[in-house]
């Protein structure tokens, strides 16, 4: 399976020639285009920054197949589109063309005490790759590769640390480092990494470039 990092949050896994977009956002240009050619968009909660409402709305109208999954806040401003954008939440089990998905979690990392928190749900694809969307969220089964967020109003340098800890990838790759610097990313990813606090290396992957997973 090759996974392609684009910005920020938004990563597209491939396998068989067949494509899977998890949270197309706002800070993504290609969202739209990303969404309409895939098999499916899973989201992980509702802020702008992961779901980009107005490009996944335009590629469910330009493709009948596709299908998208989320909160149920999501389908309440997507529609259900006949069905094609139906809810997930803890527990739940789906596939879609050649990927297979676990779903985790409840609840977005609190920010602030007088911010309401959202809810957020973590992907497992293809028992590989772990996208937890926004919150720490340790799935307790084995994840070869977890894409790490980095920055962000809710990110915990000490947090982060325990949080690698706990879930022991066999890889992590650095994910939601938008509001970081070059420097504040390789900051992150020393101090994250096994040069730092962290259990393995934490790779950085600019936008638009793939690695195999």
């Amino acid at each position: 399976m090759e996974l392609t990092k684009y910005n920020h949050a938004t990563v597209v896994l491939e396998q068989d020639g067949v494509t899977l977009v998890i949270d197309p956002g706002s800070f993504t240009p290609e969202s739209a285009d990303l969404a309409t050619a895939a098999v499916a968009v899973l989201v992980t909660h509702e802020h702008f920054d992961h779901i980009d409402v107005d490009a996944v709305r335009a590629a469910l109208d330009s493709s009948d197949s596709l299908v998208v999954r989320g909160p149920a806040a999501i389908v309440e401003q997507l529609g259900a589109h006949d069905g094609r954008v139906a809810a997930v939440s803890a527990g739940d089990a789906f596939e879609v063309g050649p990927f297979s998905v676990q779903v985790f979690g409840e609840e977005h990392a609190t920010i602030h005490r007088d911010i309401p928190t959202v809810a957020n749900v973590g992907y497992l694809v293809n028992g590989t790759v772990f996208h937890p969307g926004d919150a720490y969220l340790v799935p307790g089964v084995p994840v070869p590769t977890l894409l790490l967020p980095t920055s962000g109003p809710w990110t915990s340098t000490a947090e982060a640390v325990d949080y690698v800890r706990a879930v022991a990838p066999e890889r992590a790759v650095q994910i939601h480092e938008a509001m970081l610097s070059d420097l504040g990313q390789q900051s992150a990813a020393r101090f994250l990494g096994s040069d730092g606090l962290g259990p393995v290396p934490v790779q950085i992957l600019p936008a638009s470039e793939s690695i195999t997973v």
